[in-house]
């Protein structure tokens, strides 16, 4: 066995300090750039928490404080009694889920079409599909205005302006959900489908019994995208609602600025009460919201 010299052992010893070093000192950077990025990401949420827990007058006082001296509860008082806000809030659950549930079903059944069905124009339709995609929602906003409008006239008022179909019924189409779906059946195994049609099973069968019970991690990940993706949706219901009985919770918070004096308190104290339950649904299925998101085609 061959004995390294004196000096050759305090040259590896050298190299080894350096490297250990090196990596440290990556270490450390790496750290450094999380905690900057966790500021820059938990500093709007405190500018959020803090007016919500002070008095108005107060966030006009000079020199500007960050954190409440005293916790201030009258925002959120005035937010649950002096506004329809609960009603906002159950408003914007029947939307949220309505269209969750029925872009989910329409999702799947088309996502299975284009990955296991054949039929003419199958490419071009999937295409055009993912071509509406680049159509920014304000493109088309004026043509569903109208849409609505001329399904009120002929649904008798059961489709229409301040209507919770009229609401939802829009928003199920989900270009991104069909795209989602389709690559996400595409990656399971094909014997799968052949052994199911030599012992005679239809196509509904064979998506109901094999397909579906398969893709509940996309399902849950595709519905929670939809679920926080109107949750937060502003600008159709904006154009959709006009009365306190449909009005959702980002309108009906719109409608809490005056002309002539906002009340900043009640607004944040409103925002931040809008917040807790989505988060509280991310936090839930974040395990399988990131495993989907890292895995890149949605398998678990």
């Amino acid at each position: 066995m061959k004995v390294l010299a004196d000096g050759d052992g305090q040259d590896l010893i050298a190299l080894e300090r350096r490297s250990s070093s090196l990596r440290s000192a990556k270490s450390a950077a790496s750290y450094a750039v999380l905690v900057l990025f966790t500021i820059i990401s938990v500093g709007p949420a405190l500018y959020i928490i803090s007016p919500a827990f002070r008095d108005s007058k107060s966030l006009f006082s000079y020199p500007p404080q960050w954190l409440p001296s005293e916790f201030f509860l009258g925002n959120f008082q005035f937010l649950l009694t002096q506004t329809n806000y609960v009603r906002w809030a159950m408003n914007t659950l029947i939307f949220a889920t309505g269209v969750t549930l029925i872009a989910l079903v329409i999702d799947t059944l088309a996502g299975y079409a284009f990955a296991r069905m054949q039929f003419p124009l199958k490419k071009t339709l999937f295409g055009l599909i993912l071509a509406t995609l680049m159509v920014p929602t304000a493109a088309v906003l004026a043509p569903t205005y109208l849409l609505v409008r001329f399904l009120d006239d002929w649904t008798f008022g059961l489709v229409g302006i301040d209507t919770f179909p009229g609401l939802i019924l829009p928003m199920t189409v989900s270009p991104l959900g069909v795209f989602m779906m389709r690559q996400f059946i595409e990656t399971l195994p094909p014997g799968l489908y052949e052994a199911a049609r030599i012992d005679g099973a239809s196509e509904w069968r064979i998506f109901t019994r094999i397909v579906l019970p398969l893709m509940k991690p996309a399902i849950v990940v595709l519905g929670i995208f939809v679920f926080m993706l109107q949750w937060a949706n502003l600008l159709w219901p904006l154009v959709a609602t006009t009365k306190d009985e449909t009005r959702v919770l980002t309108v009906g918070i719109s409608t809490l600025q005056g002309q002539f004096v906002t009340n900043w308190g009640v607004i944040a104290a409103a925002t931040l009460m809008t917040l807790v339950p989505i988060t509280v649904v991310f936090l839930f299925f974040q395990k399988w919201f990131v495993q989907a998101s890292v895995a890149g085609a949605l398998k678990q």
